[in-house]
C-alpha cells in the first residue's frame, strides 16, 4: 500500500526508496535508531546489549538483544536488503545460542552495555528488575522462552513461509518491515508495519503447501491471567472514572493513564501476589523529575492527608523516574473470588490519587 502526500485537495504518491539509495547502513543507521526507539517495533522491549557475541567458538554477533515484559530473551535481527536474505536462519542460531543465559550473566551484560568503562551491576539490576516490575530476582520466571523479531526493508517469500511454518510449531518469530520513502525535496519517511504473524501474511505463501496460521496453543497461563485481570479491571474502573477510559487490556503489568500534564502518568501495575497505583514522574530530564518529585514532598502530610492513607514515596535506584505510590495486597494469582474485591480497592485508591494529585502536579513550575 502507497503512502500518499496530502496537497490541498491532491493526493500524490511518496516515491519508494532503499536504504542503499539513501545511504542508510545497517548498523551505523538502522541499528542505532531502533536501539533507541526499540518500542516501534510493536512491544515493549528493554535493549539488554547491541553487537552480543559472547560465546565460545563463534564470531557471531545479535544485532540487537533484548528483554520483554514476560522475562524473555528477544533477538532481533535487522538487514536493510528488499528480500531479508537468510535471516531467519542466523536468527535461529543466534536464538539456540543465547537461550541458556542465566539471570547472572544477564545482569554483566546490560552492565556493561549501559557502560562499557565502569559496569555497574546495582544499576543494570535496578533496571531490568523495573522494567520487569520485579521486586527480586526470579530465576524461574527468567527466559522461559527465547523469542525472535526481523526487522527487513521488506521480506522474501521464502523467508515468510519458513516464519509462518516456526510459528505453527511453536517458535515464537515475527517479521516486521522498515520500508523507506522519500518525499520530494523533503525527508525521508518510514513505514513500520508487521507482516507476520497477520492473517494478511497468508499471500506471502509459496505454493508448497499452503497452512492456515493457527494461534500458538494458547498463551502462557501468566498471559492468560493476567489479561482477563486488566479486562475486569478496566471494565469496572470505566464505571467509576474516566481516567483509564481509553484503555485495552494487554500482557503488559502495567497501565498508564494521564493526570494531563507531559511526564506525569497515573499506573495502574499488577504483578502475580502483589498490586498497586501510583504516580511515575520521569519528563525525560532527570533535574525536573527531581525538582517535581521534591515540590510534591515538600507537602506529604497534606497529600497524605487528602488521599487518606500514607503514600510511598520513592527514587527509582538506576533510573531517573520517581513514583509516588500506594500498594494494594493481592495480584493477578490471587483467587477468583478475590479479584473482585482487589480490583474495587485499586480503582478506589487510584480515584484517591487522582485527588490528591492532579491539582498539584498542575501548580507545579
Amino acid at each position: 500500500m502507497a503512502i500518499y502526500e496530502l496537497r490541498e485537495t491532491v493526493l500524490r504518491a511518496v516515491p519508494e526508496t532503499t536504504f542503499s539509495e539513501q545511504g542508510v547502513y545497517e548498523r551505523r543507521d538502522i541499528q542505532r535508531v531502533l536501539r533507541e526507539n526499540i518500542k516501534v517495533l510493536g512491544e515493549s522491549l528493554l535493549v539488554i546489549a547491541e553487537e552480543f557475541g559472547e560465546w565460545i567458538d563463534s564470531n557471531r554477533r545479535i544485532d540487537l538483544l533484548c528483554l520483554d515484559t514476560d522475562a524473555n530473551l528477544v533477538v532481533v535481527e535487522l538487514k536493510r536488503t528488499d528480500d531479508g536474505g537468510h535471516m531467519e536462519l542466523q536468527a535461529i542460531r543466534y536464538a539456540a545460542m543465547v537461550s541458556k543465559m542465566t539471570f547472572d550473566q544477564l545482569l554483566d551484560t546490560h552492565a556493561r552495555f549501559l557502560n562499557r568503562t565502569e559496569p555497574d551491576i546495582d544499576a543494570a539490576k535496578s533496571a531490568i528488575l523495573e522494567f520487569l516490575s520485579w521486586d527480586s530476582i526470579d530465576e524461574d520466571r527468567f527466559g522461559t522462552e527465547t523469542r525472535i523479531v526481523l526487522a527487513s526493508a521488506d521480506f522474501s517469500k521464502e523467508l515468510t513461509t519458513a516464519v509462518m511454518w516456526l510459528n505453527d510449531h511453536d517458535v515464537d518469530i515475527k517479521c516486521v518491515r522498515l520500508k523507506p520513502y522519500r518525499l520530494e525535496n523533503g525527508p525521508m519517511l518510514l513505514d513500520i508495519q508487521q507482516l507476520v504473524p497477520l492473517p494478511e501474511a497468508e499471500s506471502f505463501q509459496t505454493q508448497i503447501g499452503v497452512k492456515r496460521q493457527a494461534e500458538r496453543q494458547g498463551r502462557a497461563q501468566r498471559h492468560e491471567l493476567r489479561f482477563r485481570f486488566w479486562d475486569q479491571l478496566l471494565v469496572y474502573a470505566k464505571s467509576r472514572t474516566s481516567i483509564h477510559a481509553n484503555r485495552r487490556p494487554g500482557n503488559d503489568t502495567w497501565i498508564s493513564g494521564g493526570i494531563g500534564r507531559t511526564g506525569f502518568a497515573l499506573n495502574y501495575v499488577v504483578r502475580q501476589t502483589d498490586a498497586q497505583v501510583e504516580l511515575w514522574i520521569d519528563t525525560g530530564q532527570a533535574d525536573r523529575n527531581r525538582a517535581a518529585f521534591e515540590a510534591l514532598k515538600s507537602q506529604k502530610d497534606e497529600i497524605d492527608l487528602d488521599f487518606g492513607e500514607p503514600l510511598i514515596w520513592q527514587e527509582v535506584q538506576g533510573r531517573s523516574g520517581y513514583r509516588i505510590a500506594f500498594p494494594v495486597s493481592g495480584g493477578y494469582r490471587s483467587p477468583s473470588d478475590q479479584v473482585p474485591g482487589l480490583i474495587e480497592a485499586l480503582v478506589d485508591a487510584m480515584i484517591r490519587l487522582d485527588r490528591a494529585l492532579r491539582s498539584r502536579v498542575a501548580a507545579l513550575r
